[in-house]
């Protein structure tokens, strides 16, 4: 996959959600067919011999790309979703943003240990809400689990979330 494809498909939309924030909005990415083919492939090649057997999606941009991946790698997919939106029992994890708090839960019997999982999402900015889900798959006892986003903010510092040994992949670093 071409970077530069990416980058001049990626629209970027000033002052959303609120005055001084510049908004990356990646269905730009998802609507143009060789941006979308060619992400579900690098993702592919990036995953394709490390085990894989449940792919996560963080909510909601995270579903597309992380659902069309499990499909490709033949593994099943989880999605992981703010309260209220899953209709079983769940575990979830809160955790600390710029102003409050946050909460994201899995279903209680989606993913065993035995399972190899890679978490995906579009945006790596401060990684919050993926190191929030990261946790909720360590506490299903799984021992080995990947992170993925499509675009990483690097002035963000958002690898910072994540502890060393953790493995974060970008396709594209911003």
């Amino acid at each position: 996959m071409n970077k530069e494809t990416l980058k001049k498909n990626l629209r970027e939309i000033p002052d959303f959600p609120k005055p001084g924030i510049l908004f990356y909005d990646v269905t730009t990415l998802f609507k143009n067919v060789e941006c979308l083919q060619g992400m579900i492939d690098e993702l592919y090649e990036l995953y394709k011999d490390k085990g894989i057997t449940k792919v996560v999606g963080i909510e909601s941009r995270g579903f597309i790309l992380g659902g069309a991946l499990a499909a490709r790698l033949g593994a099943g997919f989880i999605m992981a979703r703010k309260p209220g939106k899953l209709p079983a029992e769940v575990i979830e994890e809160t955790y600390a943003k710029e102003y409050g708090t946050d909460t994201i839960q899995l279903h209680k019997d989606a993913i065993s240990k035995d399972d190899v999982v890679l978490l995906h999402d579009d945006l790596l900015a401060t990684g919050g809400t993926m190191a929030a889900a990261y946790r909720l798959v360590k506490r299903c006892g799984v021992e080995k689990a990947y992170v993925n986003f499509v675009i990483e903010l690097k002035g963000l510092n958002g690898r910072n979330a994540f502890e060393k040994d953790v493995e974060v992949t970008t396709l594209l670093e911003l």
